[in-house]
């Protein structure tokens, strides 16, 4: 079961990178909150998310990624100037539901990898919000193609500080908590949505 929800976790990616580069963007991008959907459906199964205080802190991501999105949005003090899209589903002032559970996903993720690949806890801190921003970085060259969201004057360098802080803060209570997560449904969540997110990158670029 688990084997064959990852191949289909690769299956819809590659199917809509292919459908993208034939033309049917339209089609595929609109289906963008199924799909995060079912990463999460993914992570709660195989993390496992199985235990109370596993719940607590992804409602805790969900919370912090919702609460700085939102201070983003309405005061630029965050990230910088930008404003949110039709196709990441239902919004809460202006915030996409969505937008708070895939912060949970990719700090979750972003911690099971590094704390399975390293020992020290502040470099594993480190690394998964590098993780995170290493993400983010292409999925801001996407965002406008995608629908997802629109930055006035670009993503520039203060919004990846902001978001290294953020995420870096997130992890240093996962491990204080010390989370554990499987490393092997991680890398696979992780590496989708990266071979995606640059691989549409190169679609829309040349």
């Amino acid at each position: 079961m688990k084997r064959a929800l990852i191949i289909f976790l690769w299956v819809v990616h590659i199917s809509a990178l292919i459908g993208i580069a034939l033309g049917y963007s339209d089609f595929f991008v609109e289906k963008s909150p199924f799909t995060l959907l079912y990463l999460a459906l993914v992570l709660f199964l195989y993390y496992p998310i199985d235990s109370v205080k596993k719940t607590l802190l992804f409602g805790l991501c969900f919370i912090v990624g919702m609460g700085s999105e939102w201070i983003g949005v309405h005061t630029s003090y965050l990230f910088g100037n930008y404003h949110y899209g039709i196709h990441l589903g239902p919004k809460i002032d202006g915030i996409p539901l969505l937008i708070g559970i895939n912060w949970g996903i990719l700090t979750f993720i972003s911690h099971a990898i590094a704390t399975s690949f390293i020992k020290n806890k502040w470099i594993q801190i480190i690394a998964g919000a590098t993780l995170m921003v290493f993400l983010d970085f292409f999925l801001e060259q996407i965002c406008d193609y995608a629908g997802f969201w629109h930055f006035d004057d670009g993503a520039g360098w203060f919004n990846y500080v902001c978001w290294f802080v953020i995420a870096a803060l997130l992890h240093l209570i996962l491990a204080y908590y010390k989370l554990r997560g499987d490393r092997n449904s991680s890398l696979h969540l992780y590496t989708v949505q990266l071979i995606f997110a640059s691989g549409l990158w190169i679609i829309i670029t040349t």
